[in-house]
């Protein structure tokens, strides 16, 4: 069987244009990365105002040594503390955004602390649940990891 060609040539042409994201979504990807980004910067630079917009009121971190803060209050001054106790150069290098709908994003990260001396470097993994409120993208949540071993199969 032929294809008319007037149906071939609208295939040809739309199913490129339907498997590219629209155009709003990729703005809402660049506003994630660029909300982990001012978190970011404003935490190096000890911004506890700046800090504090870019979360949710009821935000919550996990921390890579088990701490659980609760509320955009105990995220701001634990993070702002945590920068301070352990100094060095923050970085998170965000490689996915995943939207679980039009108002909910995950944004994951390898997060780097560096300059903290000779062999002391950490190199975590940082996943963020962001939403979409009427003022823009804001943190939900945050998770921090540090890789562990691989679990070897008992056969």
């Amino acid at each position: 069987m032929r294809l008319p060609i007037a149906l071939f040539s609208a295939l040809v042409f739309l199913v490129p244009l339907a498997s590219q994201a629209p155009p709003a979504r990729d703005a809402d990807d660049r506003a994630v990365r660029d909300v982990v980004r001012r978190y970011v910067d404003a935490r190096e630079a000890r911004d506890p105002k700046a800090v504090a917009g870019l979360f949710t009121a009821e935000a919550d971190q996990l921390v890579s040594s088990g701490e659980w803060r609760q509320g955009r209050e105990a995220v701001v001054s634990g993070s702002l503390a945590s920068s301070e106790r352990s100094g060095g150069k923050r970085t998170i290098d965000v490689e996915r955004v995943r939207f679980v709908s039009a108002d909910v994003a995950i944004a994951d990260g390898r997060y780097s602390i560096t300059g903290l001396g000779e062999g002391n470097d950490r190199r975590m993994w940082s996943t963020f649940v962001m939403a979409k409120e009427a003022d823009g993208w804001k943190i939900a949540a945050i998770r921090n990891m540090l890789p562990a071993a691989p679990v070897t199969q008992a056969r």
